[in-house]
């Protein structure tokens, strides 16, 4: 039986990955070495599948219910992955992925810690059968600490983390994200680590355990508001925090802070149309930029007021500042606005919905960001996201859609484990590849 092929041309092309991994964060990381040309073996059980695999309504076709293998948000986050169904609570299930974890090179979970452990695959027991391979783990709070049991998901990182506390409007409660992005920083945080095992492994011979806590990836990401509070004392939120996107806000020192040099115009401003997107940012940092803009905008008298001539005197007078620039930018489209202030070498981007990226922005569609398109045997064609990356050779490119639950069980269990069809037709009669009571029909087969 011919290989897949998912895992072949890429710069990771020979590295094979066990990936035990759920939910974001795990095949996150899995995702760039797929992406990149690791051969990733997704080992999972229908009746314990991955949440995203089930999802939510939005993420499947409307009107073709929801199965194991019908969430166009699984299969982007699983592109060129393959998929064993197998049982690892029975003996010969766990035999048979020990047998693969002994032909893998690295092996990917990020579960609560102890819960590989009791699946007799933690580290200790993967390193006699695999002293080369490289570990990862990748629980929320860590494998160490008072804290390493604790249940983790995305809204809850980024609570200890410390970035939903710098997000909110004056006067509210902080916000959140709305959305996992730990899940997507750990992911790339743990790709990296990985890359740096292997080529320790390539030096020294040696493979590896690595403690990857996703909290601490959040942690890096408000490391100038950390700074800001250790040098100078300063909280990151403070009373009056402005709305809109400003470098300053009224009563603050005049001094640059975390958030970076202090400039005004700095905000968000409504555009021509009445969409919630309909919005862009404005930066100026020097005198030179300010006049730029002037210059955008037709030189209008208002400008030429001295108030609004030196940078202190803008940050002093910024709400009339936004209040005559948005009547402006209200007459133009924002990528109008964009395109001009651009073109006359002022900061200014469009404020762009999820829409606007896949579907408008040239940048994003030159770079293939979300370009690549699949034909999902089920759901049809669609537009996956690439890597944001491009090497000039071994690069990534998207092979196939992400695999149907089990999809891949002949070839993984005939051609890479080598079992025979006496084997594979006992392993059906045992329900080793796939619950006796679940119909493989029901998950979309």
């Amino acid at each position: 039986m011919p290989s897949p092929a998912t895992h072949t041309g890429g710069a990771l092309s020979g590295i094979r990955v066990a990936d035990f991994s759920w939910v974001r964060a795990g095949p996150q990381t899995t995702r760039s070495l797929a992406l990149l040309g690791a051969e990733v073996i997704r080992i999972e059980w229908p009746e314990h599948a991955d949440l995203i695999r089930m999802g939510t309504a939005w993420a499947h076709p409307a009107g073709m219910g929801v199965t194991l293998d019908t969430s166009a948000d699984f299969s982007n986050l699983n592109v060129n992955k393959l998929s064993l169904s197998i049982d690892v609570r029975k003996p010969d299930g766990l035999s048979r992925v020990r047998q693969l974890i002994a032909i893998s090179d690295v092996l990917v979970e990020n579960f609560r810690p102890g819960v590989m452990g009791r699946l007799q695959l933690g580290y200790e027991e993967v390193r006699r059968i695999n002293p080369a391979i490289v570990y990862i783990s990748m629980a929320g709070m860590g494998q160490t600490g008072p804290m390493r049991n604790y249940k983790a998901y995305g809204p809850s990182i980024q609570a200890m983390c410390g970035l939903t506390q710098l997000s909110g409007l004056p006067g509210k409660p902080p916000a959140g994200w709305g959305y996992s992005y730990m899940d997507l920083v750990a992911g790339y945080h743990s790709a990296i680590a990985i890359l740096a095992a292997l080529r320790y492994r390539t030096v020294t011979g040696k493979g590896q355990y690595i403690d990857l806590a996703q909290v601490e990836t959040g942690a890096t990401m408000t490391g100038a508001a950390i700074l800001d509070y250790t040098a100078n004392g300063r909280p990151a939120r403070r009373d009056g925090v402005p709305p809109g996107n400003r470098s300053s806000w009224p009563g603050e020192q005049r001094s640059d802070a975390y958030r970076g040099r202090q400039g005004a115009p700095h905000n968000a401003y409504r555009c021509k149309g009445d969409g919630l997107n309909d919005w862009c940012a404005i930066s100026c940092f020097t005198d030179k930029e300010w006049r730029a803009l002037v210059e955008a905008m037709g030189n209008p008298d208002w400008a030429n007021d001295t108030k609004f001539i030196a940078l202190k005197d803008r940050l002093a007078h910024q709400d009339e500042l936004d209040t005559q620039i948005e009547t402006w930018t209200k007459t133009l489209d924002k990528y109008e606005v964009t395109e001009r202030l651009q073109a006359k070498g002022v900061p200014a981007a469009p404020v762009q919905s999820i829409s606007d990226r896949v579907n408008r922005d040239p940048q994003l569609r030159h770079r293939r960001s979300f370009a690549s398109q699949t034909h999902h045997p089920l759901i049809g064609p669609k537009n996956v996201e690439g890597f944001p990356a491009n090497l000039a050779e071994g690069g990534w490119s998207v092979k196939r859609h992400g695999p149907l639950f089990g999809q891949d069980n002949a070839y993984l269990l005939r051609e890479v484990l080598g079992l025979t069809k006496a084997q594979l037709e006992q392993g059906e009669r045992d329900s080793l590849f796939w619950p006796a009571n679940m119909s493989r029909k029901g998950a979309g087969h």
